[in-house]
């Protein structure tokens, strides 16, 4: 009988590493084989269309204000508020497009009518620059573009805006459900995803902001557009390729439904006793596989435990198991976790204002500056974004290669260290940018007063180097942190949501941006004149700069806090673990 049960604990583990006993299918809707589907065998192809998109948006946004004053001939103001708009409804609109892919469409297939909307986006946008008719004017240059272009450009940049809402959502979610979380090494190779997944954004990013932008600046952005529109198709296409190697998890419905489940069935039962043991509330049993895996009861926000409170455990009967009446207590955990990142969330929304100035106000004070390398070589405008893409490249090889298997060691953390705290690091140097920009400004304003008829055209465009690589350091911390905190903290149901509300940090943070705009130009505005003139040199961004570093500083006191109280998503049970008819324990730190 002991050789029996020993030959069958041997069988199932080597069921365990042939199969991935979780909850994804491969391509035929079968249960994937683990050697032949996932990890990076699958990731690669998901880089390379996140390369390619990535390539596509920063060529666009980092030029945009540029393009917006120079041919369109906007004012800085209006300029940086409608890049502000445009930045915050593009990563606002993942919140649709995730939603849309949990509980309807699929991660796979939302990237691809995702990506088809992106591509219309850039025809558009090609045509705005090329067709006669639609071009801003007949000849190189004019004080008033035509109507119709600003029509078509402006419905270009948001059917991209609209493209990316369910791209990047879907498609970072989609990177990481190719790692198994129940099994230990494929979970370790999840945490570098994150890292090699920005290494990958970061190279387009690059790529982006110094080849596409030199060449709408000497050929002309119709060209670069073509270009983009190019490059992203041949990387959907190679997406494509890569679709026998995915695992794919099938849409289960909308998210939101459960919650309002649990708050509901919480609220009828508020005038029940709550029991005296955690075991008294009702879960599901452990040989039901379709709930995937179980998270362990918590004692925070006990008023939604009431949702599993059973009212006669002698008899169960299916009008008790109505789940708008009975919840389970994974069911109540998931909503507590939607619950306890509320806080984390509006705390990073300071983090994401200073990372909006890095696309507005910095690439403008570059223009203004001296940015001849050769006598036949200058630094276009935009491409000194590249600088943050550098500065985020360093920090995340670094942090991976070096400082992760260095923190293991030291602290027994699988991660090094948690993730909140990783977050925490990053909003620290978004302080430090906040001051080096202060400073900066602070010495081009003194320049320009001293040589008014020059300008600040004398300093070095490298005086903004620091501000820009530091703000990538910074990213590498925090925006990396972000990632990884709203996928693996979500329910497991919600994880392109997870996502989307990572990216609706920065959306909300742009709008936030512009409103503050609003207001410091409102209360700052004497004889006609505000922090904000109507360009650089007659603004006061030093000041606007110190009061983003008193704000963030404040912010990152409340973060602190938070953050040292907050609990992690415990799973109590792998559904690997299920599959086999034992127990486990997987703690998400």
């Amino acid at each position: 009988m002991h050789i029996e049960q020993i030959e069958k604990q041997e069988s199932e583990a080597i069921d365990e590493e042939k199969w991935v006993f979780d909850v994804s299918v491969d391509h035929k809707g079968r249960v994937p084989l683990r050697a032949s589907t996932g990890t990076w065998k699958a990731s690669l192809f998901i880089i390379a269309i996140e390369f390619g998109e990535r390539l596509s948006y920063f060529g666009i946004a980092t030029s945009l204000i540029i393009y917006l004053t120079k041919v369109i001939h906007q004012d800085l103001k209006t300029a940086a508020k409608n890049v502000n708009y445009w930045s915050g409804l593009t990563t606002i609109m993942p919140l649709l497009g995730g939603f849309l892919a949990d509980a309807y469409l699929g991660r796979f297939s939302t990237v691809l009518v995702s990506s088809i909307v992106y591509l219309l986006g850039l025809l558009l946008l090609t045509m705005s620059g090329t067709i006669p008719h639609l071009k801003p004017c007949d000849t190189g240059f004019c004080q008033k573009p035509r109507r119709i272009h600003e029509v078509f450009f402006f419905l270009a940049i948001y059917l991209i805006s609209i493209g990316t809402g369910g791209h990047k959502p879907s498609l970072e979610s989609f990177g990481a459900d190719q790692f198994d979380d129940d099994h230990p090494e494929e979970r370790k190779k999840k945490m570098s995803f994150f890292n090699w997944w920005n290494f990958g954004l970061c190279c387009g990013l690059l790529l982006g902001v110094t080849i596409i932008v030199y060449i709408q600046d000497h050929i002309g952005y119709a060209t670069a557009d073509i270009i983009l529109a190019a490059v992203l198709t041949s990387c959907t296409v190679i997406f494509c390729m890569g679709r026998p190697f995915y695992r794919f998890q099938k849409p289960k419905g909308s998210p939101l439904t459960p919650m309002l489940q649990v708050l509901v069935a919480a609220t009828a039962k508020r005038n029940l006793a709550y029991p005296s043991e955690s075991d008294q509330l009702y879960e599901v049993p452990k040989s039901d596989m379709k709930q995937g895996r179980l998270v362990s009861h918590t004692n925070k926000l006990k008023f939604l435990d009431r949702a599993a409170i059973i009212s006669n455990r002698q008899n169960l009967s299916d009008n008790e198991k109505n789940p708008w009446r009975l919840a389970t207590v994974t069911k109540v955990e998931e909503m507590k976790l939607i619950v306890n990142m509320v806080p984390i969330w509006l705390t990073t929304l300071p983090f994401g204002i200073c990372v909006a100035q890095a696309a507005t106000f910095f690439i403008k004070q570059g223009a203004t500056m001296n940015r001849t390398i050769t006598q036949d070589f200058t630094i276009p405008p935009a491409s000194i974004y590249a600088m943050t893409a550098i500065g985020m490249i360093f920090s995340v090889t670094i942090y991976d290669k070096i400082l992760v298997p260095f923190l293991r060691k030291v602290t027994g953390n699988e991660r090094g260290i948690n993730i909140l705290q990783r977050i925490g690091i990053g909003m620290i140097f978004s302080v430090a940018t906040m001051v080096v920009a202060a400073l900066v400004e602070r010495k081009r304003l003194n320049i320009v007063e001293k040589n008014p008829l020059e300008g600040s055209v004398s300093m070095s465009v490298f005086w903004l180097a620091p501000q820009f690589i530091i703000i990538g350091i910074g990213d590498g911390f925090t925006l990396v942190g972000l990632q990884e905190y709203f996928y693996d903290q979500v329910p497991d149901s919600m994880r392109s949501l997870g996502i989307a509300f990572y990216l609706s940090v920065l959306g909300v943070a742009n709008f936030l941006s512009s409103l503050l705009i609003t207001i410091v130009d409102h209360v700052t505005e004497q004889d006609g004149k505000s922090w904000f003139g109507k360009d650089l040199n007659s603004s006061r961004l030093d000041y606007f700069y110190w009061l983003l570093a008193g704000i963030t500083a404040l912010n990152l006191c409340a973060y602190t806090f938070l953050a040292s109280q907050y609990s992690y998503k415990n799973i109590r049970v792998t559904t690997l673990a299920l599959a086999n008819g034992r127990e486990g324990s997987v703690v998400s730190v």
